[in-house]
């Protein structure tokens, strides 16, 4: 039965409830939930964000209105459903609370693929680079000294809630959504499937990532990998804070860790997926995140972060955007054409070095 039956099925359901009480309509069974985070102007026909490529390119031709989020969802006949949650923790967090609690559609089984840019930190990758996340990691949640008044012996002025002193948190009081460790034998199994993927180079990115001398990776094409995303809705830039990402990925996530990626919403949407996980309406061993950096989350050599933060993202960010639709998009039809297996198995592989 196509997704159009199924909804006009529901509708009459919902007409017939009317006359039966307690009837209620049968939810949508989703196979895939692509989670983007922002678009720019209309959904379809226009510059793309996140969302469009996965409306356009994969049909999403059915419409479901959705007042508790910022744009309506977009669903399939194969069973794929995009969501757009709005940028910042907060919309991200609020958006995925609703589509969870929705009792329109049957997420039990879905798998979530969180996919939009970052910033990238250059010592790891390269603008268009894709990275599969083992670790999210919340950058809000902590105290803030303003950098004129920290202590001299302190790297920064940033350190955890309830601690004496940066990266200490021995004695520190904190909360439980800072650290969301995702399912690893997922994440191997993704990033197997894409790893030789070619990302598409582009002009625009071969020559920014030229100004990043002494950083081998920065100045490579891009190419897909595992590395771990830094969520916070304070955007930061430089090579201070870029230090201070990766020390906090370490103290919050463990020593194999590996901060890579900087972006705005991905704690808001664990939140809200590990408490709809806790109220058994889908399931967290089923979640990946994937990141592709637009920009980088430091300056080059010879310039400073003020400029780092204010300057034009190459080509505005559009090979990350094709990147991420284009690596997520492997996993997605693999989930999908595999549902016979997939239903019931979360698939794996052996881990990745």
């Amino acid at each position: 039965m196509s997704l159009r039956h199924l909804v006009v099925a529901a509708v009459l359901i919902a007409v017939a409830a009317c006359s039966k009480p307690g009837a209620t309509p049968a939810p949508i069974p989703v196979k895939v939930v692509v989670v983007s985070m922002f678009e720019t102007g209309q959904i379809t026909g226009d510059e793309p964000g996140e969302f469009q490529y996965w409306i356009e390119r994969q049909k999403l031709d059915t419409a479901f209105p959705f007042a508790m989020g910022e744009y309506e969802l977009r669903m399939n006949d194969a069973g794929l459903l995009a969501i757009c949650t709005g940028g910042g923790i907060t919309n991200a967090a609020t958006s995925i609370m609703a589509l969870g609690a929705d009792p329109r559609f049957d997420l039990s089984k879905a798998y979530w693929l969180i996919t939009g840019i970052a910033g990238g930190d250059p010592a790891d990758v390269s603008l268009g680079t894709a990275a599969w996340a083992r670790h999210v990691v919340d950058g809000d949640l902590l105290y803030e000294i303003d950098a004129r008044e920290i202590p001299a012996e302190w790297p920064y002025g940033l350190l955890p809630l309830g601690a004496k002193k940066p990266n200490d948190k021995a004695d520190g009081w904190t909360v439980d959504t800072i650290h969301f460790p995702l399912n690893t034998a997922l994440v191997d199994w993704a990033y197997g499937l894409t790893r030789d993927h070619p990302v598409a180079d582009s002009a625009g990115i071969a020559a920014f990532r030229q100004q990043f001398a002494g950083y081998p990776n920065a100045i490579k094409p891009p190419f897909v990998t595992i590395g771990d995303t830094m969520s916070s809705s304070t955007y930061f830039h430089g090579d201070l804070m870029t230090r201070w990402a990766n020390d906090w990925m370490k103290l919050q996530a463990g020593s194999n860790a590996n901060f890579m990626m900087s972006a705005m919403e991905d704690s808001g949407t664990l939140t809200a997926l590990r408490r709809l996980s806790r109220a058994q309406r889908i399931d967290m061993s089923r979640v990946m995140v994937l990141r592709t950096a637009s920009n980088f989350s430091a300056q080059p050599p010879g310039k400073d972060a003020a400029w780092s933060t204010t300057a034009e993202y190459p080509e505005k960010g559009r090979p990350a955007i094709e990147a991420a639709y284009q690596v997520g998009n492997i996993v997605v039809q693999q989930l999908i054409t595999g549902w016979d297996r997939y239903r019931d198995q979360v698939p794996s592989a052996a881990p990745s070095p």
